[in-house]
């Protein structure tokens, strides 16, 4: 036997409804074997009645953490011992952290998503419009908020989610409003980001048509999906061949991944590392 832990591996997994098609196990397995980690990511299909005992299991069973995906992202936060602050803040988790039994949970989403679109723009001062109002547009929505946006714009079908997230980032300091969702959007004049925080072209529906008037994108305008499966989207494709900045939704899942990585190990992965065995999956290169 090597090691303290012989033939255990540490574990920790993903809880969510639909899963099949989520492929963060491979990027954090690889990075996993490229910080020579005797870890395993699990992905686990876990339906909403089932979310208290799955968290019930991992307590149990000793699971450093997991990730929890739609539609857990909001109900998994009673079945935890603790809150993080930027999860608080945002109402949502996606990150849970097994301390020697004591179950915290984090939001890494938004800050993955930051760091995603900082490498391109400075969100400083312009004016968003997010598409969506779940668990993934309040963790964007309160980053960007934070990040200085001068308007934050939520368009959803529903009006009692969209008002409600639009007041919660009004909140955080945000001057935000909520624009119902009638038909295809026409994109405001002086938008300068529009993100799908939406689950529309997630495989196998990747070619679903997101409900925006595609000539309202321009060039100087940064468009940002967060479907990972895959990357490249009918609304990723529409975006580049109208020379718009793009970012996929890659992105953001590596950087929430690495966030996720840290708080679980306390090592710190290689993001390149994790983009190389994401974009194997979906054939590279997968940039837009």
């Amino acid at each position: 036997m090597t090691g303290a832990r012989g033939f255990r591996q540490e574990l920790v997994a993903l809880f969510g409804q639909p899963v099949d098609e989520n492929p963060t196990q491979a990027m954090i397995e690889a990075a996993f074997r490229a910080a020579d980690l005797d870890w395993r990511y699990l992905t686990i299909e876990v339906a909403p009645e089932g979310l208290a005992d799955a968290v019930r299991g991992l307590r149990a069973m000793g699971m450093r953490g997991a990730n929890c995906t739609i539609p857990h992202k909001v109900a998994v936060m009673e079945h935890l011992d603790a809150i993080a602050p930027e999860a608080r803040a945002i109402g949502a988790v996606n990150c849970i952290v097994n301390e020697n039994g004591r179950l915290t949970g984090h939001n890494t989403d938004g800050r993955g998503f930051l760091a995603s679109l900082c490498a391109v723009a400075d969100p400083a001062g312009q004016q968003v419009v997010i598409l969506g109002a779940g668990g993934a547009a309040r963790a964007i929505g309160v980053e960007l908020a934070l990040a200085g946006a001068r308007s934050i714009t939520i368009v959803n079908r529903s009006a009692e989610r969209g008002r409600a997230l639009a007041r919660h980032l009004a909140s955080a300091g945000a001057r935000a409003n909520f624009l119902p969702l009638a038909g295809d959007l026409r994109l405001p004049a002086g938008t300068g980001i529009f993100v799908n925080a939406t689950s529309i072209g997630l495989h196998p529906d990747a070619g679903a048509h997101v409900p925006l008037v595609f000539d309202t994108l321009r060039p100087n305008l940064v468009v940002a999906d967060v479907i990972p499966n895959p990357p490249r989207t009918r609304l990723v494709r529409e975006a580049t061949a109208r020379g718009c900045t793009v970012l996929d939704g890659l992105g953001m899942l590596v950087n929430q991944g690495v966030i996720g990585f840290h708080l679980w190990t306390g090592a710190d992965p290689d993001p390149q590392v994790m983009r190389a065995a994401l974009e194997e999956i979906f054939g590279a290169p997968t940039h837009a």
